[in-house]
């Protein structure tokens, strides 16, 4: 008889990369000293509640989406960018991810 060996890893806590990464990004702008988190929290919950996400937030697409556009308004509100620029590179990695061939790392031109 084989002993079984019970699978004990931890469930992935971001559904998609790009949860993580935005989360990292707000966090390490945060320990830079670029903006405090209760001012964050406070944003944050206005544009949840701006929303309407009133269900159980699991850290899905919608909770992200929120988390991404309260970051953004917040960096051009203060000065760090501007709303113009949030554009162009939003542009930038659609036109980027549309244009890669399927199974290749989507990069940004130099340009």
């Amino acid at each position: 008889m084989t002993d079984c060996i019970a699978h004990t890893a931890p469930e992935p806590v971001f559904a998609e990369p790009w949860h993580a990464q935005v989360f990292a990004v707000t966090v390490a702008l945060n320990e830079a000293g670029r903006f405090d988190w209760p001012e964050w929290a406070t944003r944050f919950s206005a544009t949840l509640k701006r929303h309407g996400l009133k269900k159980e937030l699991d850290g899905g697409e919608d909770y992200f989406r929120a988390w991404l556009e309260t970051l953004e308004t917040l960096l051009a509100d203060s000065g760090e960018t501007s709303a113009g620029d949030i554009d162009d590179v939003s542009a930038a990695w659609e036109k980027a991810y549309l244009t890669t061939p399927h199974g290749s790392p989507v990069e940004l031109s130099a340009d």
